[in-house]
């Protein structure tokens, strides 16, 4: 195992374990299967802050992209080496 596949390793911990962070803090958008099956009102009259919901879920992608691409980079890294 090389010094380069250690480091990926522990950089796809940290960065998954930030995605998890991210993902239960932000807000739940829907009712749930419950309001599926008795058919209630799907939108909720709130006004809620878009713009830190927004930029907590760009956030998120951009952290699951960035662990997307560091698993291909390690599996190349094992593969080639």
């Amino acid at each position: 195992m090389s010094i380069l596949e250690i480091i990926a390793g522990v950089l796809m911990i940290l960065i998954s374990a930030v995605i998890i962070v991210m993902v239960l803090s932000q807000e739940s958008k829907g009712q749930g299967l419950s309001s599926v099956i008795t058919g209630s009102e799907m939108m909720s009259g709130e006004s809620r802050t878009r713009s830190k919901e927004a930029r907590q879920t760009r956030a998120t992608q951009i952290a699951g992209l960035v662990f997307f691409v560091l698993i291909i980079l390690v599996n190349l890294f094992s593969v080639l080496a």
